[in-house]
């Protein structure tokens, strides 16, 4: 059995629309955020909120269905993977991002 060491799952709406970035060679890419929510009751009885953001990517035939079907507000579910990446701007400082690159996506909700 193979045992997936990094495996990320998530329910959540997408916050904006996905992004087409085509990456040449035929090869195309796509991104947009997603949010999850949890709720809990504070000290004083409240419920309350907690929404996480996070950046989703995804490639190949699964970006072409992302692109084509999903949208700002559409509730899904994602299966992939966690990474990591850097890079410099313009100015020489050193930017960080976290990225679930999505392998597997799942529409929720009213069709």
């Amino acid at each position: 059995m193979t045992t997936l060491r990094n495996s990320v799952k998530l329910i959540g709406r997408l916050g904006n629309d996905p992004e087409l970035i085509n990456l040449g060679n035929d090869k195309i890419k796509v991104r947009f955020s997603l949010a999850t929510s949890d709720y809990y009751t504070d000290k004083d009885g409240e419920r309350k909120e907690d929404t996480q953001w996070h950046n989703i990517i995804t490639f190949g035939k699964t970006a072409e269905i992302a692109e084509k079907f999903l949208n700002k507000g559409k509730e899904i579910a994602i299966s992939g993977k966690l990474t990591y990446r850097s890079w410099e701007d313009k100015d020489g400082n050193t930017k960080y991002i976290t990225e679930v690159v999505a392998n597997e996506i799942q529409m929720l909700g009213k069709k």
